[in-house]
């Protein structure tokens, strides 16, 4: 046997274990309090007030509806139950500038001061005239009415047939009382639509507007439409806010305030590393290593990247100015010697030495456009390795130099053992020698642990630094500290033999440009340590081109200044004349 019903909406009915035959031909409650939610979450209204029957089923109503306004974020700021005879005295204590809602398929926006006035004015002695009361003190409401059919009972009647016979053939069709139909919603009622009604008054007159239409589980899926133009706002064209708190713009995020409900929180801006792109956003989203926030933590933006660019940076066009400018010095003294090879000052001290150094020099200088634009691991791995090669050769030279002149000075004395280390073999063994253990060095460093291209994202905000990681730090210091070891021995012999009677003694000149180079790698190194980036990278560069600057000017230039200046002391009759003098 199964029932009609025309007007149950008692929520029990839509058990249709124990109810499998009822037919109702209304909605049961759920709809009118999920529509309201809907439509409060439409106009972003999170702070509100509801008013009820002070009975069993207002308190019902009261039940179903927070749970739907729960699920969407909406907190209720008060509640008031009407009675058949209730004085509102006290209501001033109770309502602040809030929206106020009303259960029983009406919703209403109203003004807090002109609610005070009528709920403080007398008894509202009956429910329904309340709701009539309210509505014109509050000046504008929201209606769900249910969507009428043409006013005769013969299309009302076919209208609901259609509907049973649809629900029969749902029942006849499939055991599962549970299953949803096209015209049904999953508890098997009849889907019945709504229409958003605009009731306004304006000098007294009522007037009403329909602005929206509102259909449980429709077909096409869109459940609630708004004509925001046909909407009428009391005193504004705005829409009205109802929160308790301030919207936190994109940039912030929400914080709870301790012992308030949910909606109630502070804006507090995103941390350092993060954003918010959203308004109300409850987190703020971190972003990516290689990005940055901006400057209203809204977006992340690219981080700059950081690197002595040939295109951005003027110490690279600087930097590769004098590098090449160091190179044509450095060669142009290179011709002078070839040119003037066979003259005593070229001659003396092993010009082939002199050769290997002023090479190393250049080399040196040309080194330093590994150091510049933006690194690779290829570059990472050459550009320590091989300026340590070449300074090592460098120094080597200058201290074959040195060995030579203080060789040369201990054998004269007649039958000295220095006399079978005059030969052309010792020089160049020496060089050999010393380069060869910073080759070996640099080889096991590459081996073990090369440089490698990396990434800083941490040192500063907003920038990627490009640098080369040194892979082994170990080798990188044993690479620096060797060098260092071959510069202060050859300064300490150079130092020695410094005062030895001879025209062509090149000895004080190595020691001022050892003087020079350990002076610039000394200071280099704490400064090296003390900077990040390109910065870093640039006092390393600038230590090496000092260097090189020091050991061409300070052993090369006086030798040009006497062959081109001073040719008279270019003589070996000079030479030899001084020498007995």
């Amino acid at each position: 046997m199964g029932f009609i019903s025309y007007g149950a909406s008692d929520p029990s009915l839509s058990d249709r274990l124990l109810y499998p035959h009822v037919f109702r031909m209304v909605q049961n409650n759920h709809i009118h309090n999920m529509a309201i939610s809907e439509l409060l979450e439409h106009f972003s209204w999170t702070w509100v007030g509801i008013i009820l029957s002070d009975d069993e089923a207002g308190e019902n109503e009261l039940l179903i509806l927070t749970k739907y306004m729960r699920e969407r974020g909406i907190c209720v700021a008060f509640t008031i139950k009407l009675t058949l005879e209730t004085k509102y005295d006290h209501t001033d204590s109770l309502i602040s500038d809030y929206n106020v809602y009303k259960d029983h398929n009406y919703t209403y926006k109203c003004n807090a001061a002109n609610l005070r006035e009528v709920l403080s004015s007398g008894v509202i002695t009956s429910l329904y005239s309340a709701v009539e009361v309210l509505a014109k003190a509050l000046h504008e409401m929201f209606l769900f009415i249910k969507d009428k059919y043409e006013e005769n009972s013969i299309t009302v009647f076919l209208h609901y047939r259609r509907k049973l016979q649809r629900y029969i053939q749902m029942m006849e069709s499939s055991p599962d009382p549970m299953r949803p139909s096209y015209y049904f919603n999953e508890q098997g009622e009849a889907i019945q639509p709504y229409k958003i009604i605009n009731r306004f008054y304006i000098e007294e007159a009522l007037y009403e507007v329909e602005v929206g239409n509102f259909t449980p589980w429709a077909i096409s899926g869109e459940k609630l439409h708004i004509n925001r133009q046909s909407i009428t706002w009391r005193h504004t064209k705005e829409i009205p806010v109802s929160r308790c708190s301030d919207q936190c713009s994109p940039g912030s995020r929400k914080k709870t305030r301790e012992g308030f409900p949910a909606c109630c929180y502070d804006c507090i801006p995103c941390a350092e590393r993060e954003i918010s792109n959203i308004t109300d956003a409850e987190n703020c989203i971190k972003c990516q290593s290689d990005d940055w926030p901006n400057e209203k933590r809204d977006r992340c933006l690219p981080k700059v990247l950081e690197f002595i660019s040939y295109q951005y940076d003027t110490m690279a066009c600087v930097f590769s100015s004098v590098s090449v400018f160091g190179c044509l010095v450095t060669g142009f003294i290179f011709g002078i010697f070839i040119f003037y090879q066979d003259t005593p000052i070229v001659k003396a001290n092993n010009r082939n030495l002199s050769y290997l150094l002023l090479v190393s020099i250049i080399l040196s200088f040309l080194s330093v456009f590994l150091f510049l634009g933006r690194p690779s691991d290829v570059t990472c791995r050459l550009r320590e390795t091989t300026f340590g090669i070449f300074f090592s050769v460098a120094v080597s030279s200058l201290l074959a130099k040195t060995v030579m002149v203080c060789v040369a000075f201990k054998s004269t004395k007649p039958g000295s053992p220095w006399r079978k280390w005059l030969s052309v073999k010792l020089p160049y063994t020496i060089v050999l020698l010393c380069s060869s253990i910073q080759v070996v060095i640099c080889v096991i460093w590459l081996s073990l642990s090369p440089p490698f291209q990396d990434l800083d994202t941490q040192s500063y905000p907003g920038k990627i630094i490009i640098q080369c990681n040194e892979g082994s730090d170990i080798c990188f210091y044993s690479m620096l500290g060797y060098m260092g070891l071959l510069a202060a021995v050859s300064f300490v012999l150079a130092f020695m033999v410094r005062t030895l009677p001879d025209s062509f003694n090149e000895a004080k000149y190595i020691t001022f440009s050892m003087l020079l180079f350990c002076s610039v790698w000394i200071s280099m190194i704490p400064a090296y340590l003390s900077t990040r980036g390109k910065y870093m990278v640039a006092v390393e560069i600038f230590a090496i081109m000092a260097s090189s600057t020091g050991l061409l000017g300070c052993v090369f230039l006086p030798k040009c200044f006497i062959i081109l200046f001073k040719s008279e002391m270019n003589r070996k009759t000079d030479l030899l004349g001084k020498r007995q003098e």
